[in-house]
């Protein structure tokens, strides 16, 4: 049973600081361990490296973390679960046939441009490298970005078809189908020929665009 000074003691300036140093160590480890994850690879990662480049002892890592697999897989999960937020969130649904062209759009851009990035293709690559070592990474992956992409858009589909805006039988085939007319082609250039291979933004523009028109000739209400 809590006792009113248990209680009193939780809530004081000093446990909250305490917290709150906590919590910046956490994230200071975290964002040291990404750079050094991202540039040497989980092999070539030294925990004493990370410690140096966050401002913490070794201790301190090892307080947080586990173990440098521990560390690895929460850097995996955040950033993975951190795109997929900016991908979803703040996505209305179309009021109306002329606004889903532009919809469609606009989420498809976002997508591209959340996902291409150096940072994150480094990350794919990385995980894909190790996934003989780490299997479970590639399924956390593959849920947190395109499952958990084509999951939602199948969701909007549904509501989307319902409405009479788009014909689909199956939302979940037409959210791959959707999915993969967009991000294919620069996906696998970046992932395979490097950062430089990542298209402009007017370049992502012009391939959403096209690929919405291809989704909609197939999908779209006639």
């Amino acid at each position: 049973m809590m006792t009113m000074t248990t209680l009193v003691s939780s809530r004081s300036p000093a446990g909250l600081g305490e917290a709150n140093r906590s919590g910046r160590k956490r994230r200071a480890i975290l964002d040291a361990a990404t750079d050094v994850f991202l540039k040497s690879g989980y092999l070539g990662a030294n925990m004493d490296e990370i410690a140096a480049l966050a401002s913490v002892s070794k201790q301190t890592v090892y307080k947080q973390f586990a173990s440098k697999e521990t560390l690895f897989i929460e850097i995996v999960t955040g950033m993975t679960s951190e795109a997929g937020d900016r991908v979803l969130n703040e996505m209305p649904v179309p009021n109306d046939n002329a606004d889903l062209a532009e919809y469609l759009r606009h989420y498809a851009e976002k997508q591209l441009t959340v996902v291409l990035t150096p940072r994150l293709m480094r990350l794919r690559r990385l995980v894909i490298g190790e996934v003989s070592r780490f299997p479970e990474l590639a399924k956390v992956l593959y849920e947190s970005g395109p499952m958990r992409a084509m999951t939602a858009l199948a969701t909007t589909f549904e509501r989307l078809t319902e409405r009479g805006l788009l014909a689909i039988d199956d939302p979940l085939v037409a959210a791959s189908h959707f999915n993969w007319l967009i991000m294919s082609d620069p996906l696998n250039r970046a992932m395979l020929l490097g950062d430089e291979a990542i298209p402009t933004r007017a370049e992502l523009r012009r391939h959403a665009a096209e690929g919405v028109r291809v989704f909609l000739a197939a999908y779209g209400k006639q």
